[in-house]
Parts: C-alpha cells; structure tokens; sequence
C-alpha cells in the first residue's frame, strides 16, 4: 500500500494530478495530523525517557512509603443545627434567606480549626508539658532549651514556647471533613500515638461545644440591658411620629376609606375624594357614550330621514303591516271593479289614512331623537365640570400626600423595630440559655491500624507526579529538538513542495531494495519519481541535481535511485558523480574511479571514455575521478556548464550527485548548470535553521529549488498520512518488512 505522498502524486506540497506545478510556485498547505495522533508520537518518540521517569517515581514512592512513620487517624463525628443568632430580631436589607445556611456553616467550620479553639485543647489536655505528645509528632521541643527536661523546672517563658508549639502541631495534624448535603462534620486528628488521637479528637469536640456555649453566654448577658434602654426610646420615637400622621391628615382633610400593611409598611389604598372621582368618572363615561349614540342616531335621521329609525318602531311596524294588507286587499278589487266602485273607494280611503298615521308617527320619532340628543349632551357637560373639580381636589390631595407618606413611613418604621425588640425581648426573658446546637454522633476511638502511609495511594500519587515530570521533560526535550520529525514540516517551516518521503529499512543492500518494486524504498522513491514530473512543464527535467545539507543524508542514494527509475521505464540516464571530494556511486556500484568528472573539468575534452555502463539498462555513470587539489576551482569554470550540455544532447536526463551545501562552494557552483536542484533532508538530522541556511545559499545564486526528499523516515516519525506501517506491495508476496 503506497503512502499518502503515493497517493497524492504530490505529497504535501504538490499540485492536483494532471496540472503541473513549476518549482516557484506556493504549495497547499500539509494536512496536519489530529492533535492526539501528534501527542501520541511524540511519546513514542521519548517512550525511554517516560518509562524511566516513572520507573524512577515509583520507586521513589516505595522508598517514602517504607521510611515514613505510622500515622493513626481517630475520627469524632458531630451535628451542628443551624441556628441563626437574632438578639434584636430586625429584618435587615437582604432577604432572609439568602446565603443563612451556607455562611452559617462556612463560619462554623472556620471556628471548628480557629486558633482559640486548639489553646482550649492545648490547657484541657496539658499538651504542653506533654513530652509523649511533641514525641509522636517527631518533635523535639527542648532541642534548643536552657533547662533539663525534667518540666518542673521549666521557666514561664519555656513553658509559653513550648504551649505555641503544640497549639502548631494541633492545627497542623487536625482536619476538618464536612459530609456533603448535610449537618454532619468529621473532626479527625493524626498522630503515631493512637491513643493521644483519640483523645485529641474528642477533646477537641468537646471544648468546640464548651466554647460554643461561652459564646452564647456572653452574647445574651448584656442583650436585656441593651433591649431595655431600646424600647424605651422607641416607643417615644413611635407615639411622636403616630400623632404626627393623624395631625398632618387633619389639617389637610385627608379622609382614608382603607388602609392596607404588608410587610410591616402602612398604605393608603383609597381616600374620599379618590373614590367620589372614581364614581363621577364612571358616570361621565356612561354619559358620553349615551351622547355619541343618540349623536349617532340624529346624524342618521338627518342624512336619510326618519324611516331608518322608525324600522325599529312596533307602531309605525304595525300600521305598515296594516297598510300592506289593505293594498293587497285593493289591488284584488281593481281586478275585478273600477276605482269609483264603493268597496274600492273605500279601501282607498283606508290607505290614506294609514299612510297619514304612519307619517306622524316617524314624525314623533325624529323629534323624540333630537330631545334625546340634546338631554344627553346636557349631561355629559355637567359630568365634566364636576370630575374637573374633583381632578383639581385630588391633585392638590396628591401633593399633600407626599409629606403625609414621610410621616407614615417613620411612624411604621419605629412601630417595626418596637414589635422586634419586644419580641426579642420576651423571648429573651422567657427561652433559656442552656440549650446546645452541636451534638456528638460518634465519639473517637482508638485507632486499631494506621492511616498512613498507604501504598496503593502513595504509588498512585507517585505515579502521577512521574506522569507530570515525563511530560514536562518530554516537552523540554521536543522543543529543544531542531529538526525534522515529520513530513508535515516540510512545507510548514521550509516553505517548499515535500516531493516525497523515504523510510528507514533495514535489511539487505540499498540496491537489492531498489531493484525490488515492490519494497518499501522503491515504492518511495517512485513516488518521488512521480511528483518530480509535475514540477516542471515538461515533465521530469532534463538535468537536475541532488544535494544535501551535510554529508550521510542519502542524497547519493536518492540520485541513484532517481536515475534507475528514469532509466527502468527506457529513458536514456547518465549520472554524474559530482562529489569529488568523497565520492560514492562507483563503490556502491562496484566501479573503478581511475577517469571520471575532475580529468574533463582539469582539461581532457573527450567525455566519452569516462562513461562507464552499469549493470542496469538504460544506465550510465561518470564518476567523480581522482581527487583534485580545489574542486571548487574546477567546479567554477565553464567546463562544467560545456559537459552538461553535452550530456544532455546525447542523454534523455543527466542526474547530478552534487556535494553537500554547508561549508562547500560545490553545490552553489553547479546548480547554475542544471535546470534545478532537489534537497535532501535527513529525518532528525540536521537543525532547521541548518536546513534553512542550505537553501538559502541556493537561493542565493538564483537556484530553481524542486522540493526537499525527506529521507530516514522511521515509522513513529511519520506522522499522520505518511506512514509506512501498512507496506508497500500488492499481494502476499510483497516485500513486508518494516521500517526501521
């Protein structure tokens, strides 16, 4: 199974299948590995470095385990009720609710480890005299003392030291455990004696309630004398400001129909002049669409007479009703008689008079509209003048109301903190002060085995502290790390094209792998071979060199590599040895070295003899030659631009093995003349700023740059996307070796 640079054609930094990308065009962006696969490679990569450090750990947590001191815990369980102090029972600004439990406990478990409370203990129990007590601590209080150690002797100021030294070993080794959800709280205390643990815990419950108690005392001993000289002035304070409401409302006629008290606060609801407008203003409501709908009923009788409104009339109904029979009763006659015949005379008379009755009648119905229009609108303006003199009352009530809300407020302010004082004050008088809120649910007892040192927990913790340490380490030793880890770097940091990636194998010759197509490394470099094709617009170029940034990178193995896949698929290749300072090709194709590169740029014209065949096809070499005194001086004639020339009018393609870049002049020489140049970078090899310092030197003389071959890559290197852990091949007679 090919890689992804197989796959891709490109890599990470080629172009789509099909559309040629030129050396100096922008690659796309690699795709980076997902963040956890990144992490988990970078342990593989440091996996003996991690494993140490938690060897390291963990033995050292067995160590401590081994030389630390039995530590007994005993444990006195208690219940704390919630109790909430009012001495003068006033609401204040926050809700009553809010936040009582949690600052209740908050505080009773500060007072469960206050200072005061470990002095009680110290004198209870007269742990400062107490050298078993200092002993199971590991400490020894008289190591600096002037005095023997017998206590009798010891002076006031000895004692006191040696009392703030115990007080500091109760706060330290006691331990506070509230259980989640509820009013219970463990008191626990640590020591090597189980016997003092025990006796401490309970002890230290014990004066936590005793103390407990004093406060209490000492918080309602002076509260009745306080409560006493209070009311007294309140209930002055209450009568002055009651009489003042009553007198305010007196002198400006403020007649309240009903009070209501909510929340201790007195409002007026409603007063006379409020509620008279109130009628008024619904009258006048009424009035006003009484007005309209009789003004309504005048427009119409104007605009098409009467007979709309007579519609709803039961009189003038009935005499149509009656009209429209005896016209029936006519038209039946007229059928029959003349209009002089007496009984159709006299149905004709009878219309006449109904048509007469009916006119009248609409008559009275249209003037009837026009009283009832005019009484209306009388009515609807004496409503207004009235409510326009109870608005002007009641605003001028408002304003004085103003002054009145002040006198009312303060007077139901006093009357609230009298009732709460008062209420204080007889509960007081009549409640004890004996009662207790703290409750022991178990008392401590001995301890039968240790509570520390634990194994298990210390070899969890020593673990996880190794796992940290591993990790800071890891990360100090990545970032320290320079160079290149992964192929997703290539185009990240050296802004150029990946043509392809080659793995580390192991295992036979580099031309054994070679020549089989179906390993690891052949697959590799014929995907280089692909993407080296899409980089110019001819395909592959026609000369191109390989060079590197030092030496045992693998350039000479890439530039043979190239040259036999080229020559494989029957294109006439000739490789040249450029490295005339260490040359390699002729002993890894077991070639003489007696003619080569240096006698044509020293001056023999003739090429041809120099060309050696290999033993594969399509394949031709020119080694490096004998040594010269300064290859860099041949390689800057116009010698070495005339051979390629040559070269390539008789070859298909000439690969160049040129020398590394740091520290040479060869490699910049002989870049101007081939069409481009192609970097091989080891993996972890050389720093990146190194990398980058190679290739700016080509840049500098203007170098067409195709990309960089990674080479060495091992598997945990890969990264995401360029592994080699599936293998190359296409059946089970492929070539399954691993890389190295």
């Amino acid at each position: 199974m090919l890689t992804s640079s197989s796959n891709n054609q490109f890599g990470n930094g080629g172009a789509p299948a099909g559309e040629p990308q030129l050396a100096g065009q922008g690659a796309p962006a690699p795709i980076e590995a997902p963040i956890l696969l990144q992490y988990w490679h970078v342990v593989l990569r440091w996996k003996w470095v991690i494993a140490g450090v938690l060897v390291a750990s963990l033995v050292a947590g067995v160590i401590v385990t081994l030389l630390s001191t039995p530590q007994f815990r005993a444990t006195s369980r208690i219940e704390i009720s919630r109790e909430q102090k009012k001495v003068t029972n006033v609401q204040g600004l926050d809700s009553e609710e809010e936040g009582r439990d949690q600052e209740f406990y908050q505080t009773q478990y500060s007072l469960l480890q206050a200072r005061s409370l470990a002095e009680r203990v110290e004198r209870e129990l007269k742990l400062g005299t107490n050298n078993a007590f200092f002993a199971s601590h590991g400490v020894n209080p008289d190591k600096n003392a002037l005095f023997s150690e017998d206590t009798k002797v010891l002076t006031a100021a000895e004692r006191a030291r040696r009392s703030k030294m115990a007080i500091s070993l109760l706060l330290d080794h006691v331990v506070i455990s509230p259980i989640a959800r509820s009013r219970l709280i463990d008191v626990s205390y640590r020591s090597a004696s189980p016997e003092l643990a025990a006796a401490i815990a309970n002890a230290w419950v014990n004066q936590f309630i005793a103390a407990n108690m004093d406060r209490r005392f000492a918080s309602t001993a002076d509260a009745r004398k306080y409560l006493e000289n209070r009311l007294n002035d309140l209930r002055t304070k209450l009568e002055r400001s009651e009489r003042e409401v009553v007198t305010y409302a007196n002198e400006k006629d403020i007649v309240s129909l009903g009070q209501n008290q909510s929340g201790g606060r007195t409002t007026v609801e409603r007063t006379l002049v409020s509620q008279d407008l109130d009628a008024l203003n619904t009258a006048l409501a009424e009035a006003t669409s009484q007005r309209i709908a009789a003004e309504s009923r005048l427009r119409s009788n104007n605009a098409r007479g009467a007979a709309d409104n007579a519609l709803t009339n039961p009189a003038i109904n009935g005499l149509r009703q009656r009209r429209a029979e005896v016209a029936a009763e006519y038209s039946k006659v007229l059928v029959q008689f003349e209009p002089e015949y007496p009984a159709a005379k006299a149905l004709a008379n009878q219309l006449q008079v109904l048509d007469q009755s009916i006119a009248r009648e609409e008559s009275r119905v249209q003037t009837n509209v026009s009283a009832n229009y005019a009484e209306a609108k009388a009515r609807e303006l004496g409503l207004q003048q009235r409510v326009a003199e109870l608005k002007a009352r009641l605003q001028n009530q408002q304003s004085d109301s103003i002054q009145y809300n002040i006198y009312q407020r303060e007077a139901d302010t006093n009357r609230q903190i009298y009732e709460g004082l008062l209420q204080r004050y007889k509960e007081i008088g009549v409640a004890g002060i004996g009662t207790n809120n703290v409750s022991v649910v178990d008392a401590a007892r001995i301890p039968e085995s240790p509570a520390s040192p634990r194994l298990f927990v210390n070899l969890a913790v020593a673990l996880v502290l190794g796992l940290l340490v591993s990790g800071v380490a890891v990360f100090a030793l990545d970032q320290i790390d320079e160079g290149l880890r992964e192929p997703g770097q290539v185009n990240r940091l050296l802004h150029l094209p990946l043509l392809g990636s080659v793995p580390d194998v192991e295992g036979g010759s580099t031309l054994d792998l070679l020549s089989d197509v179906k390993s690891h490394l052949a697959e590799a470099y014929l995907s280089i071979r692909s993407n080296l094709a899409f980089s110019s617009d001819h395909g592959v170029p026609r000369s191109f060199m390989v060079t590197s940034t030092r030496a045992a990178e693998g350039k000479s193995t890439t530039s043979f590599a190239l040259a036999s896949l080229l020559a494989r698929v029957g294109k006439r290749v000739v490789i040249v040895d450029a490295d005339m300072r260490s040359p390699s090709l002729n002993a890894m194709l077991g070639l003489h070295n007696d003619r080569g590169l240096s006698n044509f740029l020293a001056g023999e014209n003739d090429w041809r003899p120099m060309v050696q065949e290999t033993r594969f096809a399509n394949l031709s070499i020119i080694t490096a030659g004998p040594m010269p005194p300064s290859a860099a001086e041949l390689l800057s004639s116009d010698r070495v631009l005339l051979l390629i020339k040559q070269l390539t009018e008789h070859f298909e393609h000439v690969v160049i093995d040129a020398p590394p870049i740091l520290g040479l002049a060869d490699a910049p020489l002989l870049s101007r003349a081939v069409e481009g140049c192609i970097v091989v970078a080891e993996a972890e090899g050389v720093a990146i700023r190194g990398v980058k310092g190679a290739i700016d030197r080509l840049r500098s003389v203007h170098a067409h740059i195709y990309g960089v071959v990674l080479t060495k890559l091992k598997q945990r290197q890969a990264g995401y996307g360029y592994g080699y852990g599936y293998g190359y091949g296409y059946g089970p007679g492929s070539d399954t070796r691993d890389a190295a």
